[in-house]
């Protein structure tokens, strides 16, 4: 019984264990075919592994680079723009300020008087700046006081006013401006002077040229010639504060009679005794300066010249005085 059972037995399990050395087998096949390709794969995979690992880290490192490089570009300009913008601006401002300092500095510098005549100027004396500033061609015009004239006090009193009106012009700082008889306009010439003054004064009937005054006196029986050139002559023995005044060839005109300049007789200086005269005019003197406008002029006789009559020049030549018609009646 015994035998017969391990028999089959073995003979029972001959066929199981056919079956599981074949099933090994197939399986160490299907081990050893899918086998390489799993190693395959995982090596694969660990290069894509690698492979995307390492571009990771160098793309990341250049990015930060860039960063870093456009932060210090971005930082580099910053400082480089802001320097340059200072040193633009303090440049410029300091150089062209500092030059335009120095620049605007020596023009009044080399005068020196500019500066400080400035300033006081136009507070105390507006006249007296305004003199040298229209009068670079000549002194400020000159004024005096009635009391400084020998005598006023003794005066007609209708002389006295026309005087005082007179002096009164001379305190404008009215420039010689030809064609004018009004004190508005900035200046006068003689005649519009004399016009102006005499109308002021109520005197009817004047003139307004210089040669139709000079013919209207004349017409009045007022008019005393003067042939002499000295100053003591006795043709002046009549001559009396307020006359009129008469020259001829001051200036080259066609005019019939040819009186081109006439003015108002003032009187003698008491510190002097010089005799004065006031009116406007285009360069007479008055201690020995000349002036060029409504001034006090020094009255003295024109210097003979024995080549006036060949050299074909203009010489002022005085003619002679007169009374103002009505003014002393």
């Amino acid at each position: 019984m015994s035998a017969r059972t391990t028999r089959s037995g073995v003979d029972g399990s001959r066929p199981t264990i056919l079956k599981l050395s074949t099933f090994l087998a197939s399986v160490l096949v299907l081990s050893a075919t899918i086998s390489p390709p799993l190693a395959a794969e995982e090596s694969v995979g660990e290069k894509i592994k690698k492979i995307f690992s390492t571009p990771t880290p160098t793309p990341t490192p250049h990015r930060r680079k860039k960063s870093s490089t456009k932060k210090k570009e971005s930082a580099s300009p910053s400082p480089s723009s802001s320097p340059k913008k200072k040193s633009v601006s303090s440049s410029p401002s300091a150089s062209p300020s500092s030059k335009a300092k120095k620049k605007s500095l020596p023009t009044p510098e080399p005068s020196e008087t500019p500066p400080p005549s400035q300033i006081p100027t136009p507070s105390p004396s507006p006249t007296a700046t305004a003199a040298p500033e229209k009068g670079k061609r000549g002194a400020p015009n000159a004024t005096l006081l009635p009391e400084a004239i020998s005598g006023f006090e003794n005066y007609p009193p209708k002389v006295q006013q026309l005087l005082n009106s007179a002096l009164e012009l001379t305190t404008r700082n009215l420039d010689y401006k030809y064609g004018s008889a009004d004190p508005d306009n900035g200046g006068m010439d003689c005649s519009g002077f004399v016009y102006f003054v005499l109308k002021q004064n109520g005197v009817d009937g004047v003139p307004r040229d210089s040669s139709e005054q000079y013919i209207w006196v004349r017409r009045a029986g007022k008019f005393e010639p003067v042939m002499s050139r000295k100053e003591d002559s006795f043709e002046f023995d009549n001559l009396k504060p307020g006359d009129l005044l008469f020259w001829t060839g001051t200036y080259a005109i066609q005019r019939d009679p040819p009186i081109t300049h006439a003015m108002i007789y003032l009187g003698r200086e008491k510190k002097n005794g010089a005799r004065v005269m006031v009116g406007a005019s285009d360069g007479r003197t008055y201690q020995t300066q000349q002036r060029f406008g409504v001034s006090v002029f020094d009255f003295k006789m024109p210097r003979a010249d024995k080549d006036e009559a060949e050299d074909g020049k203009a010489h002022p030549r005085f003619v002679g005085y007169a009374h103002i018609p009505g003014l002393r009646d």
